[in-house]
């Protein structure tokens, strides 16, 4: 058995299906039973708990081969990452009580620094929280998800132009889709192993706005372009868009652009996935 935090979401839906497909049995954790309906129904055991309650999470967390751990996504917080801060509290405290033998979480590329990470911080602040909280621990650290393209189906639809924080437009970055991330992380929950490791995962291609342009283009039938959103008007943009402290987002596309936010490299490993750009833009576009 398996328990699987995030599961109504793209990566953690992805680590239990993979694991369904491989014989294996999930714990499906989930905050209201009406969420869980879908998965209960593919044979997973449900158990209801909220990141903010570490007794129940707890209790999920007992009696299994091992944990997937992610924490929610947070694209505005607060000064001091207050957030992710309780819920990383709760987390420890509910491992630390359920000891499970492994562990795997989802963090991210460029995790391994110690600043200038803006919204990545929070996965820093992760790993060095739960890094002794099994005795076998891996970090799964994907670079940027192929699946954010979907902000660009709607200006792509209507104006054959996708606006890029992401800069020079030719300027690839590591990509990767989250059913690739999903795949590796049920295989390495499934693995034997003892101590820390950390697991770089990317496509199997690094992607520029202009390929991601170029990929709508095909997907489409007709031009599309990228745009640069010129880094002047984006704290007011983020405003407007009702992001109360836009600074660790323009943190985190500022360390992308100078890359600073970047692989570890050795002693890390090195995953390939294998999905390219144009099948996730296909999926997307169709929707």
């Amino acid at each position: 058995m398996y328990a699987i935090t995030g599961i109504t979401g793209q990566v953690g839906g992805a680590v239990a299906t993979s694991l369904l497909q491989r014989g294996l049995k999930v714990r499906a954790i989930v905050r209201d039973q009406n969420k869980g309906r879908a998965w209960e129904k593919e044979g997973c055991e449900i158990a209801l708990a909220d990141f903010s309650d570490a007794a129940a999470l707890a209790v999920a967390f007992s009696n299994v081969a091992g944990v997937f751990v992610m924490i929610p996504a947070n694209f505005a917080p607060s000064p001091g990452f207050p957030e992710a801060r309780a819920v990383l509290a709760s987390l420890q405290k509910a491992l630390s009580a359920a000891r499970p033998p492994n562990i795997v979480c989802l963090s991210s590329i460029g995790a391994h620094r110690p600043s200038g990470l803006g919204l990545i911080t929070q996965l820093n602040m992760l790993e060095h929280t739960l890094q002794h909280s099994a005795p076998s621990v891996s970090f799964l650290r994907p670079g940027w998800f192929m699946e954010n393209c979907v902000w660009d189906v709607p200006p792509a639809k209507a104006s054959g132009e996708i606006p890029s924080f992401l800069f020079p437009l030719d300027k690839p970055i590591p990509v990767v889709a989250t059913a690739d991330i999903g795949r590796i992380g049920a295989e390495t929950l499934a693995q034997s192993w003892s101590g820390q490791r950390v697991i770089e995962i990317e496509g199997p291609q690094p992607v520029s706005p202009n390929d991601v342009a170029r990929a709508f283009s095909n997907a489409l039938g007709r031009p599309v372009r990228a745009a640069p959103v010129p880094r002047v008007q984006w704290e007011t943009l983020f405003r407007n868009q009702g992001t109360a402290y836009p600074n660790p987002r323009i943190e985190m596309l500022d360390g992308f652009n100078s890359d600073w936010i970047c692989f570890q490299g050795s002693p890390a490993e090195h995953v390939t996935g294998r999905i390219d750009l144009l099948s996730v833009i296909q999926s997307l576009v169709a929707k």
